[in-house]
C-alpha cells in the first residue's frame, strides 16, 4: 500500500525517501557535533508552516534566541514556529540551584514533563522537532527508566497526531543504539575529512534509497544529492548508428558509434583524443542534435580556442544550442553532486551525446572513493536514457607497452578506440585502430591520422607497417608477405 507522504522540506532527502517520511511517526536524526541534525529539524518545521500546520521545537539544549538568530541567517522564516525552550537559562548557574535531598533527575523530571504535555496539548502541533532527545538521560534515574520515558514520551505525541523528528548526541560512552530501535526511521548525518553524507539506515514501511549520498550545508539549507541508481531510470530510444562526419574515420568501426553505447577514446597525452570526440559533437550539431561536454582539465576559452584551430565552429555550436560546454571544478564536485549537474542537463535539454574530458580528471572529484563504482553507475544511466557517451582516457605511455587504459575501466566501454604514437622514419606520426565493438564488426588495421588546419585527416589502412603496438613499427614490403 502507497502510504501518504510529508515533505521533509529538503528535495533530495525527500528522494531518498521514495516521496518523504510516512506522517505519525517518529524518526531520529542522528549525527555529531555540527554535522547539520537542527537544520535539518528547522527545514522539516518551515516546510510544514509553509503548508498552515502547526509545529513545534521542543529545545533541551540551544537556546530559542539562538536557534532563531542560526535560522535567520539562512534564510528561514522561524516567526510561524512554537518554540519550548527548556534549556537551562543563566539562573541555573548564578543561583546555584542543588538539591539536598532529591536527586536532580526526580526533581526537575516533573515540572519538564508538566511544560511538555501543556504545550502539546494546546497547541496539537502535527510536526514536531526535539533537540535532542539524550538530555532525557540526565532527567532518568537509569537506563530503563530513560527507555520507558521516551517510548511513553514519543507514542504520546503520535497519539496527539504529530510527525516528530529527533536528534540526538551520541558517543562512545553514550551509544544513541536504544533510541535507534525506538524509532520507525534513522537518518544518519556523517561528517568528517572535509565530506559531509546522509544515509538512512532505517525506514519502518517503506523502501529507500541505500547508500551513502552527499550533503551539503550551504547559505540556504541543506541540499541532498542522491547516489545514483541507474536501473531507476529508462527512456526509448532507437539504436542507431551515429557517423563522425568523416567517412574515413567511420569505415574503421564499420559506419560510426550506435546511439546508447559507451565510446572511450584513449591514448596518451596530446595524441588527439578531445579532438576526435569533439569531431562527433560537431557531426551532432550538423544533425541538429545537442551534446554537452564536461571539461576537468581545461577552460572553456582554451578549449573553444584549440576546437577552432581545427576548423570545428564550436563558438556557433554554442550560440545555436547545440552544444553546451561545463568547466568542472573536480575539488569542489562530489560524484553525487556531478551526477545531479548531469542528469539535469539530460532530462530538461535534450542532450544526445555527453562527452567527460578527461577520466582522469573525474577520479578528482572521488577523492579516493570508488571510480569505477561511480563511473559505472553515471554511464549505465546515461545509457538507459539513450545517450552516446564519450569518455576520454588518458594513458600514461607514450611508445610501447600497449594498455587499453590503465585503471580497469575498459568492461565499462562498448567501443574502445585508441590513438597511438608512431616513430616512422625518423618522424613522430599518430595512428587510430578500434580495439573493441560489442555491436558489429570492426577494421582490425590501423590507419594513420592527423589533426589539422582544416579538421581531422584519416588516411588508408597501414598494411604494411608490423609492430604498431610496439610504437616502433617496421616497414614490410608486399613481396615479402
Amino acid at each position: 500500500m502507497q502510504h501518504e507522504r510529508l515533505s521533509t522540506g529538503i528535495l533530495g532527502l525527500d528522494k531518498v525517501l521514495e516521496g518523504g517520511l510516512i506522517p505519525q511517526r517518529a524518526y531520529l536524526v542522528r549525527g555529531g557535533p555540527g554535522a547539520g541534525k537542527t537544520t535539518l529539524g528547522i527545514e522539516f518545521l518551515t516546510a510544514g508552516t509553509a503548508q498552515n500546520e502547526s509545529t513545534l521545537f521542543i529545545s533541551l539544549g540551544e537556546a530559542e534566541e539562538q536557534v532563531r538568530s542560526n535560522a535567520s541567517r539562512l534564510g528561514f522564516d522561524t516567526q510561524a514556529i512554537t518554540f519550548l525552550d527548556l534549556s537551562p537559562g543563566s539562573t541555573f548557574f548564578t543561583e546555584v540551584e542543588t538539591y539536598d535531598i532529591f536527586s536532580p533527575a526526580e526533581v526537575e523530571r516533573e515540572p519538564t514533563t508538566q511544560r511538555i504535555v501543556e504545550q502539546v496539548q494546546q497547541l496539537r502541533p502535527q510536526r514536531v522537532f526535539i533537540d535532542a532527545m539524550t538530555q532525557f538521560r540526565y532527567l532518568s534515574s537509569d537506563v530503563f527508566q530513560f527507555r520507558k520515558q521516551v517510548l511513553s514520551f514519543l507514542r504520546f505525541l503520535l497519539e496527539q497526531g504529530a510527525t516528530v523528528l529527533f536528534a540526538s548526541e551520541s558517543s562512545e560512552a553514550n551509544p544513541d543504539d536504544d533510541l535507534q530501535f525506538m524509532s520507525d526511521g534513522v537518518i544518519d548525518l556523517q561528517h568528517g575529512k572535509g565530506e559531509r553524507s546522509l544515509s538512512v539506515t532505517k525506514f519502518r514501511g517503506s523502501d529507500f534509497q541505500s547508500g551513502s549520498h552527499t550533503l551539503r550545508l550551504l547559505d540556504t539549507g541543506m541540499a541532498i544529492f542522491p547516489r545514483l541508481q541507474p536501473d531507476r531510470y529508462e527512456r526509448d530510444f532507437e539504436l542507431e548508428t551515429i557517423s563522425s562526419g568523416v567517412s574515413e574515420l567511420d569505415a574503421i568501426p564499420h559506419g560510426g558509434i550506435e546511439r546508447g553505447t559507451v565510446t572511450v577514446l584513449t591514448g596518451s597525452t596530446g595524441v588527439g583524443k578531445t579532438s576526435l570526440g569533439i569531431q562527433f559533437v560537431k557531426a551532432a550539431a550538423a544533425r541538429g542534435e545537442r551534446s554537452v561536454l564536461y571539461t576537468f582539465e581545461e577552460a572553456v576559452s582554451t578549449l573553444i580556442r584549440r576546437a577552432e584551430s581545427i576548423s570545428t565552429p564550436v563558438q556557433e555550436m554554442i550560440q545555436a544550442g547545440t552544444l553546451s560546454i561545463v568547466a568542472v571544478e573536480p575539488l569542489h564536485l562530489s560524484p553525487d553532486e556531478f551526477a545531479s549537474m548531469v542528469r539535469q542537463e539530460v532530462e530538461q535539454k535534450q542532450v544526445r551525446i555527453v562527452m567527460i574530458d578527461s577520466v582522469a580528471g573525474y577520479r578528482l572529484s572521488v577523492r579516493g572513493d570508488d571510480l569505477v563504482l561511480h563511473l559505472h553507475a553515471l554511464c549505465k544511466y546515461l545509457q538507459n536514457v539513450g545517450m552516446t557517451v564519450i569518455l576520454v582516457n588518458e594513458t600514461e605511455s607514450i611508445t610501447g607497452d600497449f594498455r587499453a587504459t590503465e585503471i580497469g575501466i575498459s568492461y565499462l566501454a562498448d567501443n574502445i578506440v585508441f590513438l597511438r604514437y608512431l616513430e616512422m622514419r625518423g618522424e613522430m606520426r599518430k595512428a587510430i585502430g578500434v580495439l573493441k565493438k560489442r555491436l558489429s564488426n570492426f577494421e582490425r588495421t590501423l590507419r594513420e591520422i592527423d589533426i589539422t588546419s582544416d579538421g581531422i585527416k584519416v588516411g588508408r589502412p597501414l598494411t604494411q607497417l608490423r609492430g604498431l603496438l610496439t610504437g616502433i613499427p617496421d616497414w614490410i614490403d608486399d613481396r615479402d608477405s
